[in-house]
């Protein structure tokens, strides 16, 4: 309920309220209450997802395992949704969906990391190798994540923002009235995020004990 009341709040505030005009991105800077939510949320259940996973390594309870690949399948959803909504904040304001920009090519490769993830995990029959195999790959898929997306873009020229030449979301672009939407929009969608983790938990876990009573 409280996700769903800041998400309405972030789309009737964020999409009516009053917004700075800057150069390049006009109307088009609203997108920054659901891109970069979406790309927080996605970091967030990614880490979450690996943390359940040297759980798991440690302890081999299947739970940790769960919650660890369904952390990774709604960061996954996330983070197609922000790779979205950047390709098409990027056609307004670069003039091409895809610009091979650094940091569009190092999400890119996060997400084909976890989707390799999500391959792993289906090629393997025995439970117990999977979780161990699969919780392995999902650390090492965080740690690679880190330098693909917060690393090896700024020591590159990007058009990303925050890169030279192109406009850094801060106290110039955003002002007051952005940020009593932009910090409730982060919190929303991450909250909408975990929601969606533990509905799949539950489901997976009645599924599970359904199939126990009949056998």
């Amino acid at each position: 309920m409280a996700a769903a009341l800041l998400l309405v709040y972030t789309v009737v505030v964020g999409l009516m309220g009053p917004i700075p005009q800057r150069e390049i991105l006009y109307e088009t800077i609203r997108n920054l209450y659901f891109h970069v939510p979406m790309w927080f949320a996605m970091i967030f259940l990614f880490i979450a997802s690996m943390v359940h996973a040297v759980r798991y390594l440690y302890t081999s309870k299947p739970e940790f395992d769960t919650w660890s690949v369904e952390f990774a399948n709604i960061g996954l959803l996330f983070g197609f949704l922000g790779i979205t909504t950047g390709m098409i904040w990027a056609q307004f304001t670069w003039g091409a969906w895809w610009s091979f920009d650094p940091k569009q090519n190092g999400a890119a490769i996060t997400l084909l990391l976890y989707l390799a993830y999500m391959v792993l995990r289906n090629s393997i029959g025995d439970p117990k190798t999977k979780g161990r195999v699969s919780a392995v790959y999902n650390v090492f898929a965080f740690f690679a994540m880190v330098p693909l997306i917060f690393i090896l873009p700024r020591l590159t020229e990007s058009l990303h923002p925050g890169a030279e030449g192109n406009p850094g979301f801060n106290s110039y672009d955003l002002d007051g009235d952005m940020r009593r939407v932009f910090y409730p929009a982060v919190l929303g969608w991450a909250m909408l995020a975990v929601w969606m983790v533990q509905l799949r938990v539950r489901l997976k876990m009645v599924k599970e004990h359904l199939y126990e009573n009949s056998i």
